[in-house]
């Protein structure tokens, strides 16, 4: 008996000597313990928790090096292989993560939207609920600080940028004609309908080195990579009809919407300050087709748009109107891949063509021109780390263009162009911390027509200083190819230039976001001219140069309120160009001082109805008076837009929409035109350039048909 009791504490004895202990604490970078981590050995079921005070032992039969496990929530998996034997009373520090949902993110000079957007500061239905905008892309983006409202244009200006300085991209992909058809001094639209889109990216500046071709601006809209079901909406309009259909099959859909636009009812019912003589009508459609992919998604998107109208415009040096006919035909396409492939590399790649065809007649002259737009690109990105993440890319843009002067009887004047730009950027992002992360990249260019190679900088990064608010900053060179009504005359250019530094404060909690951003742009490089309009034989240089400088605000509220949401912008800006044919460096025409937005959304239950109004407000935009001494000394006066919508539930799938653009009628005057040569007494005489309307009413019923009988359109209203 004393034999066995003797051996059995022998192998007690041993066996808890064959046993080793691993032990130690857990905290965090700045020695706070962290209770509650997950420790334990790789590939063994040994291990065990940290207690309140980070301290964790479990004992272990493995010997030699083994992987060390610790993990837990918002930190980096801590691994590494240890001597057991040895490690005792060690201390880990683990390192926040920078993959929460509340760490820092690059927000200097951007604004998104969509589900994907870590912070939006506006969502999808936003593009299509705002008052005034009428489901137009760009008119809800007029909204936000830093857009200019240029009345008798209706594009996006932006910071002391024209139109053209602003590039749109679907899907990563650049769309050379992204505005409808329209005649001198008349708004137009954006020709895409926020119904295809779910993701939106608005860079007032500082963007990517993956984005070139653009002085001012980015707008990246992103079609839906899915659809939830198979529905059908039908369209009832006082200015046309509009069918959509979504199919969808195991691993693809097929989306599509068309609409026929005719002004010429409207016309009858609401007279215009416009003397059409055939009212404006187009034919427009769009489709987005997916297919699903085991390690990728593939989409082909394509937009067509015919339209056209006649119509008798004033001219101050005509003695009666001026006859101007258009037939556009546009068509833009692309096909896009995002997918992973080898070692957890990221791939996106596309090709997108673009065809604008216009007949233009001016009294009894002929315009003819045609542009073809092709853009190529790939890009791969990869993460290195769980803090930094490299990616790269080309693109390759070829343009050509060719028009057709033709007088009514005389000879043919031919103008035109040709031109590749191929370029390469790199770029990489870096997280020190879920509080500092920077971005750095350049962009490298070579243009063909040009004969001038560029390189082009850009960096920027974020600081969060409180659980909800950060600070960030940009910097970046960007340069663009003059506008086409400069080089179907002339390519003896520079590529005109610019440079932003940007500031940002955002505060983001709880439904409410607060954005003020500071800026400054330096432009050189700028195209002028030494005649009235840019013809075949103006003298041109690349001698301007200009700044634009200012403050950003924007707040948004969807908390405060029960069923209400709101937002405010306000920008102020100082700006001056030389460029064109200025004689001096002066405030740009399209540019006002002050610019203050508010917009605001209410649902009524009672009423199964939503109702929004928007104010906008800008002082006067220079102008330059003739009869007076100093260039440029006009000033309009301000311009105020009261606008309200009004969308109706009928029934769960069917809506009644009513909206009025200017509801007060003001009337708004953008510039004025003066005569080329004074009158008897000396005087130059002028014309007003303002809105076609003083109003603008538009009633439509939609009707949604679908699997789960809920769907409705109000999305897109």
């Amino acid at each position: 008996m004393k034999t066995c009791l003797t051996l059995a504490f022998v192998f007690v004895y041993f066996l808890s000597f064959s046993q080793n202990v691993v032990s130690g604490k857990v905290t965090d970078e700045k020695g706070g313990p962290i209770p509650g981590a997950n420790v334990y050995l790789e590939g063994t079921y040994d291990g065990g928790s940290t207690d309140e005070n980070g301290y964790f032992s479990f004992t272990t039969k493995e010997t030699g090096t083994k992987t060390l496990i610790v993990s837990f929530l918002s930190f980096e998996t801590y691994a590494k292989e240890i001597d057991i034997s040895q490690f005792q009373n060690q201390i880990i520090k683990l390192k926040e993560s920078v993959n929460v949902l509340d760490a820092v993110i690059l927000t200097a000079g951007t604004f998104e939207a969509g589900d994907k957007a870590r912070v939006s500061v506006l969502k999808p239905l936003d593009i299509v609920t705002t008052a005034g905008a009428v489901g137009d892309i760009i008119g809800a983006l007029a909204t936000l600080p830093g857009a200019q409202t240029v009345g008798e244009s209706n594009r996006l200006f932006v910071r002391g940028g024209e139109a053209d300085e602003t590039q749109t991209f679907v899907d990563g992909l650049r769309v050379a004609q992204p505005y409808g058809a329209t005649a001198n001094d008349l708004p137009t639209r954006g020709r895409f309908s926020p119904f295809l889109f779910s993701g939106i990216s608005f860079s007032t500046g500082g963007y990517s080195a993956e984005y070139g071709e653009a002085l001012s601006s980015i707008l990246s809209l992103n079609t839906n990579d899915d659809v939830l079901q198979e529905q059908t909406e039908i369209s009832l309009m006082s200015v046309g009809l509009g069918l959509g259909n979504t199919q969808r099959w195991n691993k693809s859909s097929l989306t599509f919407n068309m609409s026929y636009i005719n002004l010429a009812p409207y016309q009858l019912l609401v007279p215009q300050e416009v003397d059409w003589n055939k009212p404006y009508q187009s034919l427009t459609g769009e489709t987005v087709f997916r297919r699903q992919f085991k390690n990728g998604l593939l989409k082909i998107y394509a937009s067509l748009d015919v339209s056209d109208f006649d119509l008798n415009q004033e001219d101050i040096n005509q003695p009666e109107k001026v006859r101007f006919d258009l037939k556009n035909n546009n068509f833009y396409g692309n096909a896009s891949y995002k997918g992973t492939f080898g070692n957890n590399w990221s791939l996106q790649t596309g090709v997108s063509y673009g065809i604008s065809l216009n007949e233009i007649g001016i009294n009894t002259d002929i315009v003819q021109n045609a542009e073809y737009a092709t853009h190529l690109k790939a890009k791969v990105s990869k993460k290195i780390t769980e803090r930094i993440k490299l990616s790269g890319g080309a693109d390759y843009f070829v343009t050509k263009f060719d028009e057709d002067f033709i007088p009514f009887e005389q000879t043919t004047f031919s103008s035109g162009y040709d031109n590749t730009i191929a370029a390469v950027y790199a770029e990489s992002d870096i997280f020190f911390s879920k509080k500092l992360a920077l971005k750095l990249g350049v962009r490298a260019s070579d243009n063909q027509l040009l004969d001038e190679f560029q390189v082009s900088p850009r960096a920027s990064f974020a600081y969060k200083v409180s659980k909800n608010g950060q600070f960030s900053f940009a910097y970046g060179d960007f340069v663009q190819t003059p506008r086409q009504e400069y080089i179907k005359y002339e390519t003896n250019f520079k590529s005109e230039k610019a440079s932003h530094f940007i500031l940002n404060y955002q505060y983001n909690k709880e439904g409410r976001t607060l954005r003020a951003e500071a800026y400054y742009k330096s432009y050189n490089d700028l195209v002028t001219f030494n005649s009235q309009q840019p013809q075949f034989d103006s003298e041109y240089n690349s001698n301007g140069d200009g700044f634009a400088q200012g403050l950003d605000i924007f707040w948004r509220d969807n908390k405060t309120i029960k069923n209400t949401e709101y937002w405010v912008s306000y920008s102020f800006i100082d700006s001056e160009r030389l460029y064109r044919n200025y004689l001096t460096a002066v405030q740009p025409s399209f540019v006002a001082d002050h610019t203050l937005s508010i917009v605001t959304k209410h649902w009524i239950n009672d009423w199964k109805s939503q109702i929004g109004f928007s104010y906008t407000v800008n002082s006067g935009r220079p102008y330059n008076d003739p009869n007076e001494a100093d260039f440029m000394n006009g000033l309009t006066k301000p311009y105020q837009n009261l606008s309200f919508n009004w969308a109706y539930l009928i029934s769960q799938q069917k809506i009644l929409y009513f909206s009025v653009s200017n509801v007060l009628g003001t009337e708004n005057v953008f510039g004025y035109q003066y005569a080329n040569t004074p009158d008897l007494n000396g005087d130059f005489q002028r014309r007003d350039i303002g809105q076609p309307a003083d109003r603008f009413f538009f009633i439509g019923f939609f009707w949604t048909i679908s699997e789960d009988k809920k769907s409705n359109q109000l999305d897109n209203l």
